[in-house]
């Protein structure tokens, strides 16, 4: 049972930016038309109008609702069941890109076609499985924080040699020095006589 049934981040030109189908949507054809018919939907409403669409996507079943957030270039789209709160959602939204504001500073567009995986991975630490984990923005940003940590230390032990590693660099390098000068050394020798 999963309160959210999908995410759609699509751009206002109808390109997804980042797609999350927590209730099957079992092939890439049924999901592009999915993608396709939300934005539809989304993309022709004013701005003005309310942020909440009823039950139109036969995928998703009967008690589906569209909410959604238009920023800027990209519409945030949350498709739920009829249990979840219209308000909670919006709020969740709005940590969400709150989240990958402080994350990007200022994100944008770009950043979920560059940095697609963080995006995915700030998603996946509000929302796994269609269930809400966390909301507390504090704890989300920590987790983020935490994460690059590690990832940033992993870069750090594959590229930084090891002293050893750079000792035996060095003994290698002047031992072909080395060689070197006494090739050069016997060739002068032997052009001499």
């Amino acid at each position: 049972f999963q309160m959210i049934k999908g995410i759609l981040i699509i751009n206002n030109h109808g390109k997804p930016r980042l797609v999350k189908f927590y209730q099957s949507v079992t092939n890439e054809d049924e999901q592009q038309s999915v993608i396709r018919r939300v934005f539809q939907q989304v993309a022709q409403r004013p701005d003005s109008f309310c942020n909440y669409l009823e039950g139109s996507i036969p995928e998703w079943g009967d008690a589906t609702r569209i909410i959604y957030r238009h920023y800027a270039t990209l519409y945030f789209i949350f498709a739920v069941d009829q249990q979840e709160s219209d308000l909670g959602i919006l709020d969740l939204i709005q940590v969400f890109v709150e989240a990958l504001d402080k994350c990007f500073e200022n994100v944008c567009e770009l950043d979920f076609i560059f940095h697609s995986d963080r995006v995915s991975y700030i998603l996946d630490e509000i929302i796994m499985a269609g269930m809400v984990l966390e909301t507390n923005i504090n704890h989300i940003l920590s987790a983020v924080l935490e994460q690059n940590k590690l990832h940033a230390g992993s870069i750090k032990t594959i590229t930084a040699p090891t002293s050893a590693q750079v000792t035996s660099a060095v003994v290698q390098a002047q031992k072909i020095s080395g060689q070197l000068l006494s090739s050069i050394s016997n060739s002068m020798s032997s052009a001499k006589r």
